[in-house]
């Protein structure tokens, strides 16, 4: 079973990290809205699974900030706000910046020849309007982060890119946003990245994400998102 390029197959991990993955992915996407009551019984059979597993990933994805405890009674997945996208916005700018800092700092062959292929693997995903894009976006982003000594840093990259891209897909095809192209800004990052420049990348990558923020927070304001 595969969701919109996200491998589902039995057989792959425990039952609760298989429950873990596709609920984060159908909370990241959309397909569970903000604010949603999560059924035990209804995602039960919906992923074809046992109940143990779906309470396990439920609490999982309470750390992950994208579930929240309903007065310890059941589950409902993380509403939104203007004022959680700006904080998650400003977090991210922040360590991400941090974190690139670091890896450019160790750069290698190695790891500029990864952050080069994970690049070509998320253009040419877009270019064919592949439903595997996302995931080679995001490949593509904790590849430019990949390099710093900090696995606890990275973690929590991981988790805001997340929490920071489920507001975009909640904003679907919003016209505006639909007509802009990031490749250029991916190219910037990427340019900025092999020439070692780490001033210039923190700037390109952080300029990459206030022009999504400045979108996404217009349509939280308009009420679009909620």
């Amino acid at each position: 079973m595969t969701i919109q390029g996200f491998d589902t197959r039995p057989g792959e991990g425990s039952a609760t990290q298989r429950a873990y993955q596709m609920l984060r992915h159908m909370i990241v996407t959309g397909v569970l809205r903000p604010g949603e009551k999560l059924k035990i019984d209804a995602l039960r059979r919906k992923l074809d699974t046992g109940a143990s597993p779906i309470r396990e990933a439920l609490s999982l994805l309470t750390s992950d900030n994208l579930v929240e405890r309903i007065d310890q009674r059941g589950f409902r997945t993380a509403e939104i706000s203007a004022e959680n996208f700006q904080e998650i916005l400003s977090l991210r700018c922040t360590l991400e910046a941090l974190a690139l800092g670091e890896s450019i700092a160790r750069a290698t062959e190695g790891w500029e020849e990864g952050v080069v292929l994970a690049h070509h693997r998320m253009q040419r995903a877009k270019q064919a309007g592949s439903e595997m894009f996302e995931q080679r976006h995001k490949e593509f982003h904790m590849a430019l982060l990949a390099n710093a000594p900090s696995p606890i840093l990275l973690k929590f990259c991981s988790q805001l890119y997340d929490l920071n891209i489920r507001y975009r897909y909640l904003a679907g095809n919003a016209l505006d946003y639909r007509r802009r192209d990031v490749s250029d800004e991916h190219q910037a990052i990427l340019d900025a990245v092999v020439a070692r420049d780490v001033d210039r990348a923190r700037e390109a990558l952080i300029s990459h994400y206030k022009m999504t923020g400045a979108f996404l927070a217009g349509l939280l304001g308009d009420g679009a998102l909620s």
